[in-house]
């Protein structure tokens, strides 16, 4: 039977590849959802990070991949698809997604959309935790200790299912970012890590 790697998001990349011709079209990601859906139904489904959904592949333009046979590498850590495309794969209009040459060392920057944004705000955290800043906001919380942040998480909750119940979705998402935060303070603050989480998370949903 094949296994699968999953990241730390628990996502695997799959690169789709024209049956006929052998060219790459693109790389998405997926998830144990998204892959049975594509096994099953026989089209791609990809899991969408931008919108932390699962992606019908083609639903908006039509050009919808048929899956002829899917395989994972050696590592377990990549799939890849051999598709039938029903048109141009790229939202550009363009074929494939790989149509940008690179000719000189190229400018890298980092998406700081998703998950990982709560990683990078962790190391910040921990960051704070061992230098202990004066005027840090971090700094007060973890010099009063774990009561006064776990009452902070609390406070915070709160105010997430009040903006809930008035059902304004820009004031949930500013709550919702403070109780993420304080809750990050409270897992440094007990020794645990996101991590720590995210694998109690797979297993609920495996």
């Amino acid at each position: 039977m094949a296994e699968v790697k999953l990241d730390e998001k628990g996502l695997v990349p799959a690169i789709a590849q024209n049956a006929d011709t052998g060219e790459v079209l693109m790389l998405g990601y997926m998830n144990p959802g998204s892959l049975k859906r594509t096994l099953e139904g026989g089209e791609v489904w990809f899991f969408s990070r931008s919108r932390s959904d699962l992606w019908h592949k083609g639903e908006v333009s039509g050009n919808y991949m048929r899956v002829k046979s899917a395989a994972v590498d050696c590592d377990g850590d990549t799939l890849i698809l051999q598709v039938e495309p029903d048109g141009p794969i790229c939202h550009t209009g363009e074929s494939n997604c790989f149509f940008t040459p690179i000719e000189d060392f190229p400018e890298f920057y980092r998406d700081e959309t998703g998950p990982g944004v709560l990683e990078d705000l962790f190391a910040v955290i921990q960051d704070r935790k061992r230098e202990m800043p004066e005027g840090s906001y971090t700094t007060d919380l973890f010099e009063g200790g774990v009561p006064r942040i776990a009452q902070k998480v609390i406070e915070e909750a709160g105010e997430v299912a009040i903006a809930g119940v008035r059902g304004d979705a820009e004031q949930v998402a500013e709550e919702m970012a403070d109780l993420l935060y304080h809750a990050l303070v409270l897992l440094s603050a007990s020794g645990a890590r996101p991590e720590d989480v995210w694998e109690v998370l797979r297993e609920r949903a495996g």
